[in-house]
């Protein structure tokens, strides 16, 4: 099968019937007619019928190597650096359905996919069965069309196996049994990200110390999102109203993040990629350049989403009437340097890209671990502008049945602007407010911060995988001592 439209998307989820519970409650019933998912659906749909249009499937998808039907393009290794930059055109068509509110549009686990299967020559070492698994299990991804979620966390509680056995505390997820089957797998794993609204599930947590030769927390595979013994238990619904004028961002682009239980879930050997081997699992990771392939699909995200609170953020200034105030100026300017920073990361990237020891053109890791370390610090600050600009406009605000009602006329007569009518300026401040106070805001700020682990992770990553350091250290001792050290 080719890739997939929006219909055969929206379909596949509604058939789906994995086991969901929100607000108490197990979700029965079509998902894309659910309250919490069917904004997401819509706009995922959108997406999926937009690669499919005669106008883009050129551009977005490349013959199967197996089959010779078109595919979707992130799926492609990139073999040359004509390669990235299609792959860049591909997702920056898709942001331009999610304006980069999307942390886990399809282009992101597809990229994910992608880098594992290039690397998988690193399983081979260790079983060469587990190495084949995973690239039959990226060619059907791709083939497919899947759309795919992942977990790599755990509760906090249950990362360190000493402290769950002293305090009587769940243990990290594990292998507790293996038979003719295949791996029976136990435990939990927190924030899978539009798992409900995907067709299948990757897991491959990072795995805590462990005394025995074979680490029953150290695994890696994928199963459908509806496999038996997997519960998905959903956070509460952000979504604030189906109104696209009450709630401009929640009611399209809201993700769902949930539990995942598995709760004596047998995986089948064929879609086992890592199982007891820590010392792969955690190499795996770094050599297979996940960061680096996945970063160069974020920072097109990023750019998108960055672009939308500038152009946010102008539309303020002109209904405030504040375009000449030097403090304003000086705000605005802070978000133009933002957005061209990532700018000049994403050519840098592109343009120093090199073939790795798997045939991939990969990407600068310099600019790439620079810009994952660089937005999670800025975004916050871009979100205090909106609020520092559209202050009382942020709190003071109509509703769209305001508008409908007996005293509309008032409104519509106050509420103008010179630049817009009542309800426009609306409009306006509710997006604002969405992007800058709500819990749907409050939610895209916290995954900024922590899209790729916290401070001290992504600052140890380009630390430790900056390239040159030493050569200008070295530079500063042959000026210092005239290489007579």
């Amino acid at each position: 099968m080719p890739m997939k439209n929006g219909g055969q998307y929206t379909e596949r989820i509604n058939n789906n019937m994995a086991h969901v519970w929100l607000s108490g409650e197990q979700v029965k019933g079509p998902l894309s007619e659910h309250r919490a998912f069917k904004g997401l659906m819509a706009t995922q749909s959108s997406m999926y019928d937009m690669q499919c249009e005669q106008a883009w499937i050129s551009k977005m998808s490349y013959p199967s190597p197996l089959t010779g039907d078109p595919v979707g393009l992130s799926f492609l290794q990139p073999k040359t650096k004509k390669d990235l930059a299609a792959r860049r055109e591909m997702m920056q068509a898709w942001t331009s359905k999610h304006y980069g509110f999307m942390g886990r549009s399809p282009d992101y686990m597809n990229t994910a996919l992608m880098a594992y299967s290039a690397a998988s020559g690193l399983l081979e070492e260790s079983n060469p069965q587990f190495a084949f698994n995973l690239q039959n299990y990226y060619a059907y991804c791709r083939d497919h069309d899947i759309t795919l979620s992942h977990v790599f966390v755990q509760p906090r509680a249950s990362r360190i196996p000493n402290i769950c056995q002293m305090f009587d505390l769940p243990e990290p997820a594990r292998i507790v049994d293996k038979n003719n089957e295949g791996i029976v797998i136990q435990g939990t794993f927190l924030l899978d990200t539009q798992g409900v609204t995907s067709d299948e599930i990757l897991v491959f947590p990072v795995a805590p110390p462990s005394e025995l030769e074979e680490n029953p927390h150290a695994f890696a595979f994928a199963v459908p999102s509806n496999w038996p013994g997997i519960t998905f238990l959903c956070r509460e619904s952000f979504v604030g109203g189906e109104s696209s004028f009450n709630y401009p961002l929640s009611s399209r682009f809201e993700e769902m993040d949930t539990l995942v239980f598995f709760d004596h879930v047998v995986v089948p050997w064929d879609r086992v990629f890592i199982c007891g081997d820590a010392h792969v699992a955690s190499r795996f990771f770094e050599d297979s350049h996940f960061y680096i392939h996945t970063g160069a699909q974020i920072i097109g995200k990023n750019i998108a989403k960055t672009e939308f609170l500038l152009g946010t953020i102008e539309n303020l200034i002109d209904v405030a009437g504040m375009e000449n105030h030097a403090q304003v100026i000086e705000k605005v300017a802070e978000v133009i340097v933002a957005l061209e920073t990532l700018k000049a990361l994403q050519i840098a990237a592109e343009k120093k890209a090199s073939r790795d020891r798997w045939g991939s053109m990969l990407p600068d890791q310099n600019a790439l671990l620079t810009a994952s370390v660089y937005y999670p610090k800025i975004y916050p600050r871009l979100i205090e502008i909106i609020q520092l600009i559209g202050a009382s406009t942020l709190i003071m605000i109509p509703d769209e049945r305001d508008f409908q009602s007996e005293i509309k006329e008032l409104i519509l007569d106050s509420m103008k602007t010179v630049h817009l009518n009542a309800q426009q300026n609306v409009q306006l401040s509710r997006l604002a407010w969405e992007l800058s106070v709500s819990a749907f805001g409050g939610r895209q700020t916290v995954y900024e911060r922590f899209f790729f682990g916290n401070a001290a992770i992504v600052n140890n990553r380009l630390y430790n995988g900056y390239q040159g350091g030493e050569s200008f250290k070295q530079r500063v001792k042959d000026f210092l001592y005239g290489g007579n050290e």
